[in-house]
Formats: C-alpha cells, structure tokens, sequence
C-alpha cells in the first residue's frame, strides 16, 4: 500500500523547524523577457539560499527528524552537489557526522564546498546512481543514516516551505514552475499549492536528456532512462522516487521538458539581464518561459532552485548561450594559400561588423588539398539577423564555411 502524501500541516511544522535556520529568499521580477501582452514573470531566488540552493531545506528537515541515538551514528547521503552542500551544513548545524558520496566527475567547486561544510566526501562511480548505492552499501555496513536527496516525506516537507514563501511573497500568483531531477521540490511546492491555492498551475520542468517523469507518467510506473545526459547536473536522474512519483502524478498539473541549448540561453540572459548566477538545473524554469512566455498564465513564479555552478561550466555555458542566441559563431574557412587571402577574410569580416577573437591558421590537415590552408575563427556578432549576414557575405565571396558549434 502507498504511503500516504504529505501534508499542508506537514510543511508548515517543517517551516517551524527551519525557523532561524534557512533564509526567506527574495522574490524578484524578472528582467529580460521582452514587454508585451505575455505573462508577468518574478524569480524565487533560491539560488542565494544558504549552501547554494533550496536543498538544506529538506536535508535539515530529515536529519532534524531523526532521534538522539540515530544522529550518533551519522548520516550517508548521495549527490551531485546540492544536496551533498545541503546534508554537510544541516548535519553540522545539529552536531551529526556526515558522509557524502559523490560521482568522480562532481563539479569540483562543489566537491570543495561539502568538505568545507564539514562531510567527509567519497568520490565514486560517473552517475548520481552509483553514488547512491555506495551511499546506501556505507549505509548498511557502519550504521549511518542513509538522508535521500528526494524520495523521504520529511525532505519533501521541507521543500515545500519554498511554496510557503511564494504565497505570501507573490499572492497573485497564478503559476509556479520549477525544475524536476527526483521530483522533491515540485512535490513539497505541490501539496501547499493544492491545499491552499487548487487554482495555481503547477509545472515542473527535466532536462530532456533526463527526463524520466513524462514516460513514467505516461505508462503510470516508474520508468528508469538506460542512459542520461544534459549540463543541468543537479537533475539530471535517471528515474523518478517512488515518494515523489506518487505526489507528481496526484498533484502537478504538467512537467514539460528543454534541451540544454535552451537552458544555456537562460543562464546567459539571467546572467546579462539579471544579474543572477544561477546553475543549468536552476534555469530550467526560464528556458521553458523563453520559449513561450504566453502560454502560462500569470503572474509567474519560475523557481531559481541552485547557484552553484562550475566556473569551468560557466565558460563554456556562455559560449554556449551565445551561440545559441546567434552571438558567436565558430567556423573553418578553407581558402587558397597565397598571400593577403587572410587579410581579405578578415577585412570582409570587419566590413559586417564582426569581432574576430581569434584565429588558427592550419596548414597541415590531411584534409586539405596541396595549396590551401584552413582558417579556424571564433566572431563575436550582434545577433542572429547579423551572423546571418556575415555568413552569406562570406559564402558570396566564394570561402567554405565549416560550422565547429551550432548557429542560428
């Protein structure tokens, strides 16, 4: 028999306990978003939560939970990230030895921030699922308190207190969007939205190269993904909890999916517009917006559930955004190796406008015919109308274009 759904009384008394604990993080209007007759749209920004996300909300309820002897004998968790930096602070916070189990490609800046916290971190495996069952073999050998990142009532409970805080922040409110992995943040959003407010949409938001809810939704069981793959690392699993898949399909209106060229086009207009650092898997919620801001009614509350992304990642999440908003183009032109040709394409660049960072000239590729060479370049343009100029200017020129990242 399933168990029973949390409760409105169950994420109010979780608030209790996180009183003096957690922050009642800002409530923001969005900016970016073009002026017009489509929705208002605000940020719950819990990206400046205390550890980088809303995850200590869950971790502290759980771990606040367990009884005296329980505690004693320490908590095991499993994550990514987020949820390692939520378990490490809650656990030294009520005096708890913590152990965090981690995948050996975990953003490093996150690896560092649960060892200064104070856990004890294993890296293990390349999945967030290898580290949950080494979390859950330490679990059974030492007797430490296995803290899920998503599937227990208690971490639901805690999660919740994040829709608290939207209601009387945003009262108006007409929908809330927030990114899904396990599905226990628009579980606990879920049933205070329901009990309070039936009348406010629900959306949650996967990855597409990890989105196991639609499936699972579809076929009315948990359906695991064979193989999982996006840059929003902090949802990115492979299957849903069996606690949190019973709370989605009973109370979340719809859970929509976006590629990751769409969150990298959110991180980047959060970043330029707002000012807001937020991590892939704290973006979904705009991607989705960006794409259609007028389908949601509004006022619209998109859910910033993280901040904590890899310098490394942002770099390459900016190039990323920029390309998919036509800012940058990366290409190879292969031209005859003779005197001032060089000079022409650049010239020709500079004639539309566009900003050469920089150049490799290649001579050596097997590829090449004897007396040509291949020029790599990277341009920074104004946007997608102007990389479509620049391009046809140079193809009717007579240079080949060989395209190294996507454009528009």
């Amino acid at each position: 028999m399933a168990a029973p759904l949390v409760t409105l009384d169950d994420v109010r008394a979780a608030r209790e306990l996180l009183s003096g604990v957690v922050r009642t993080t800002p409530m923001e209007p969005s900016r970016g978003f073009p002026p017009g007759p489509g929705a208002r749209i605000f940020y719950k920004l819990e990206n400046v939560q205390r550890a980088g996300a809303y995850k200590v909300r869950g971790a502290y309820v759980r771990i606040a939970r367990l009884s005296d002897a329980e505690r004693a004998r320490g908590v095991v968790a499993a994550s990514a990230g987020n949820h390692a930096q939520g378990v490490a602070l809650a656990a030294g916070l009520l005096g708890a030895k913590s152990t965090v189990f981690m995948p050996t490609g975990a953003p490093i800046p996150k690896v560092a921030a649960t060892k200064g916290y104070g856990a004890a971190v294993e890296l293990v495996g390349s999945t967030v699922d290898d580290a949950l069952e080494a979390a859950r073999e330490f679990a059974d050998t030492t007797g430490a308190v296995f803290i899920h990142p998503f599937d227990h009532p208690d971490v639901i409970a805690g999660q919740g207190t994040v829709a608290l805080e939207i209601l009387e922040q945003l009262p108006e409110v007409k929908t809330i969007i927030a990114g899904v992995g396990g599905g226990g943040l628009i579980s606990g959003i879920a049933v205070v939205v329901k009990a309070l407010r039936p009348d406010i949409k629900v959306i949650g938001v996967q990855a597409e190269g990890a989105a196991a809810f639609p499936p699972s939704l579809r076929a009315g069981e948990l359906v695991r993904l064979p193989h999982i793959h996006t840059i929003a690392d902090g949802i990115k699993v492979s299957t849903p909890g069996e606690v949190t898949f019973a709370h989605v399909s009973e109370l979340v209106d719809e859970v929509l999916t976006v590629s990751d060229e769409d969150i990298s086009h959110a991180l980047l207009m959060l970043l330029e517009r707002s000012k807001l650092v937020v991590e892939p898997a704290g973006a979904v919620g705009v991607a989705t917006l960006l794409g259609d801001p007028e389908r949601f009614e509004g006022p619209v509350c998109a859910v910033l559930s993280g901040g904590n992304i890899d310098p490394l990642l942002m770099l390459r999440v900016i190039e990323h955004g920029l390309t998919a908003a036509g800012r940058f183009l990366r290409f190879t032109v292969r031209c005859g190796d003779r005197p001032g040709v060089l000079a022409a394409i650049l010239g020709l660049i500079a004639q539309y406008g566009g900003n050469v960072l920089d150049v490799m000239h290649q001579r050596h590729d097997p590829r090449l015919q004897l007396g040509e060479v291949a020029v790599e370049l990277s341009v920074e343009t104004r946007g997608d109308d102007h990389s479509t100029r620049l391009i046809a200017a140079l193809e009717e020129a007579g240079y080949e274009l060989t395209f190294l990242r996507p454009h528009a």
